[in-house]
């Protein structure tokens, strides 16, 4: 039976995503610096109401629950969501997870005092109506913090490296222009007043061979387009995803850099 949750346009992405499973998370400890900067910035207290949109397994859930504030999140995948709720069973209050779009958030307007979403809500297919939905749920006066890959950064290659392997649809307009300056303007400025700080995420791994397991293990859209490949289609990309790998190779193994955006919003 579908969801009723997701709208139509989102099923594949979703199940994309959810190919990933609880595997998922060592992707989120990859990229946990961007992850707890982005929650830094959110600077949320306890006793406040906060919303993260498209969780995954509840890594950003995790960060703000630390500060003891009142945890919703919401995400398209259900697998990352069973992940998320299992990993989650020590936090007070207990976070709130909910099966949802980011373009259809099942929540009352103003009903949240801070919103964040760390390389989640960006992958909406309808950018305007994710954008408005951001909006609707936070309350005048509260905060929003996004974490955004930029379209120029190392990210935007890799993206581009599976890209040539897709025969996936293409969204209308990349995701990637949510980590540009002006985009995320147009997108949210009618309800926020926004200030930008960039960042680069660091991880590190041993081996060409060791990203690549962790990430066909945990990045759902690296899985599934492997498995619809065939035993020639899966070796050129692994190669390919290798020589991309190999630009960060340093004397102690890898040494990845992701540029990220972060946007602070301030609700009008």
């Amino acid at each position: 039976m579908m969801n009723r949750q997701i709208v139509d346009h989102n099923r594949a992405a979703a199940a994309a995503w959810d190919a990933g499973g609880g595997s998922y998370d060592q992707v989120s400890f990859a990229i946990s610096d961007a992850l707890a900067h982005a929650t830094q910035r959110l600077a949320p207290r306890a006793g406040e109401r906060v919303l993260d949109v498209a969780t995954g397994t509840g890594w950003t859930a995790r960060n703000v629950a630390r500060t003891c504030a009142a945890v919703s999140a919401v995400d398209i995948a259900p697998a990352l969501l069973q992940a998320a709720q299992a990993l989650s069973g020590q936090c007070r209050p207990p976070i709130d997870y909910r099966l949802a779009d980011a373009e259809c958030l099942p929540f009352a307007d103003g009903e949240f005092d801070k919103v964040i979403s760390t390389f989640g809500v960006m992958f909406a297919a309808d950018q305007a109506r994710a954008a408005l939905e951001l909006g609707r749920v936070c309350r005048k006066g509260g905060r929003l913090c996004l974490a955004t890959w930029t379209p120029d950064g190392g990210v935007a290659r890799f993206l581009a490296v599976l890209g040539a392997y897709s025969r996936a649809t293409r969204p209308a307009a990349s995701p990637l222009l949510w980590g540009d300056q002006d985009h995320l303007q147009a997108l949210l400025g009618r309800d926020f007043r926004l200030v930008f700080e960039r960042g680069v995420s660091s991880c590190y791994f041993e081996d060409v061979d060791a990203v690549w397991d962790c990430y066909l293990d945990g990045f759902g859209p690296l899985h599934a387009l492997y498995e619809s490949l065939d035993d020639a289609g899966r070796h050129t990309l692994k190669a390919d995803v290798d020589a991309y790998h190999e630009h960060y190779k340093v004397d102690a193994g890898l040494h990845i850099r992701r540029e990220y955006l972060i946007a602070i919003g301030h609700r009008r």
